[in-house]
């Protein structure tokens, strides 16, 4: 009938050799898995954590999510895009409010960052202070993600294009 239950064995018997039957079997096979070192994990060298967490720490407890970000950037190998990226979407933190005010980055290219004052005053006052602006930009963001600072006041508007467009000199002064 049943490997170990003595014959004509029924209710209370045969449920007891049932469950000594089975821990055999678990037994036997904890200790052959030991010996082979499987863990029974898809990668093969981890091991698969069952039940619940304790109090303290698990790999298993939600995670920040500043934090799984942070490790899946750095495994794939995202720093230095994440870093310009910075430059770009918190320029106010890394310049300081004052200079974010007048003025924006406008592309970083080969460690080359350049940048659109919003008047020629402050394209000056910013070349003035391009190296104090370069070690802000390292302290923030890391070093070598900008190197050069290529500073340019606003664009003058041009006159050479539009729909409404004339061959000729432009605009002179006509009121005199």
């Amino acid at each position: 009938m049943l490997d170990g239950a003595p014959d004509g064995a029924s209710g209370p018997e045969l449920a007891r050799a049932v469950l000594d039957a089975a821990k055999a079997r678990r037994e036997t096979a904890a200790k052959s898995r030991r010996r082979t070192g499987t863990t029974g994990g898809a990668g093969g060298g981890e091991r698969r954590l069952r039940g619940y967490s304790g109090p303290g720490p698990d790999p298993r407890d939600p995670q920040p999510l500043g934090a799984v970000l942070n490790r899946l950037v750095k495994a794939r190998g995202w720093q230095q895009p994440a870093a310009e990226a910075t430059v770009f979407g918190a320029w106010e933190r890394v310049v300081g409010p004052e200079v974010a005010q007048h003025s924006r980055p406008v592309k970083l290219e080969n460690g080359e960052l350049t940048v659109e004052a919003r008047s020629t005053a402050w394209a000056t006052q910013l070349r003035l202070l391009a190296g104090s602006l370069l070690k802000q930009i390292a302290r923030e963001v890391g070093h070598n993600v900008v190197r050069k600072l290529h500073i340019h006041g606003p664009a003058a508007p041009s006159w050479s294009r539009g729909p409404r467009r004339v061959r000729g000199r432009g605009p002179r002064d006509t009121y005199g």
